[in-house]
């Protein structure tokens, strides 16, 4: 009797298994992102303080306020700020711009966890100074001296094909992406830090409260801030308020959730959380979306927070 031939499959190599996952928690994250990307969690977040504003100068000021104080729970945060629009008569810019010496009593006396009013009054002192020279904040974040350079000189400058400049189109070496945004990115903030210290007599205290990736940090708040101004995807929660940075050059905001429930993913390897950890973040998210790998703060965030994903929720990495 002649037995039927039974075909039986080859068991899927190491790297077809790696391939299956990392789809699957492509779909995850984007999944994630699609519910939590919506202008209805606005309200309940720090966001909802700069969107109280049309004016751009004020959502930049007030966005970087909130950025910077966003410590603690988020009622709290969104409170202080709503505390510090207030002392400033509402209008952020107008205040700073046109503010008399008399003015400046009405800051004395705030304070929000380490940061105080000698803080803030150096804050205002350097938001003053700056926008008397630039229409926008986004110049501070531009490395260079005088006339501030754009980013196509940083890619100049490191030898990079100009195709990969910031748009990853789609047909750019994911690769070079990582390497161009880390470049670029790193070199904004750190040039930010020292520009925003340039002012004579800066208090030494206040250094705390602006961090840079040469000092190791994951500059988590910079991060977010400029995730708010640069993102633009039409669904009204990120501004996109700015077109000189490109969201494929921005780096994931590395916070306590977020490092959390990545590690969670197995999108963290590194045994620290410091800027390299960051980096490492946004270059596994840049191979599920290279033209915008911080959408996925969305996900992760609200995964940990929302869900309680890591405390509550048992994951193993897909790896």
């Amino acid at each position: 009797m002649k037995l039927n031939q039974v075909n039986i499959p080859e068991p899927a190599s190491n790297a077809e298994r790696q391939t299956s996952n990392q789809e699957s928690l492509r779909l995850l994250l984007d999944s994630k992102v699609a519910r939590y990307n919506q202008p209805g969690f606005i309200e309940n977040d720090p966001i909802v303080i700069p969107h109280s504003f049309t004016q751009k100068q004020d959502i930049e000021i007030m966005g970087f306020f909130t950025a910077i104080l966003a410590w603690g729970q988020r009622k709290t945060i969104i409170n202080k700020c709503r505390e510090l629009v207030a002392r400033m008569d509402g209008q952020p810019y107008l205040f700073i711009t046109g503010h008399q010496e008399s003015d400046l009593k009405a800051l004395p006396g705030f304070k929000h966890r380490t940061f105080n009013d000698t803080d803030l009054l150096y804050f205002i002192h350097f938001f003053r100074n700056h926008y008397q020279e630039f229409d926008s904040l986004e110049d501070a974040f531009l490395p260079g001296t005088g006339p501030l350079r754009s980013f196509r000189d940083v890619f100049m400058d490191q030898g990079l094909p100009e195709s990969t400049m910031l748009t990853a189109s789609g047909t750019c070496d994911t690769g070079e992406i990582a390497v161009a945004a880390k470049l670029t990115v790193e070199a904004a903030l750190n040039h930010f830090r020292s520009y925003f210290f340039s002012l004579p007599d800066f208090p030494r205290r206040t250094m705390k409260h602006i961090s840079s990736p040469l000092q190791g940090s994951t500059c988590k708040r910079l991060n977010m801030f400029l995730r708010w101004m640069v993102r633009k995807d039409g669904n009204g929660v990120d501004f996109g308020i700015w077109d000189r940075i490109s969201p494929a050059a921005l780096i994931c905001p590395c916070d306590l959730h977020v490092d959390r429930v990545a590690r969670e993913l197995g999108l963290i390897s590194r045994k620290q959380t410091d800027w390299q950890t960051a980096v490492e973040l946004t270059e596994r998210l840049r191979a599920f979306d290279p033209d915008d790998p911080v959408k996925y703060d969305f996900a992760l965030f609200g995964m940990g927070i929302e869900e309680g994903y890591g405390k509550t929720t048992i994951l193993r990495p897909l790896t």
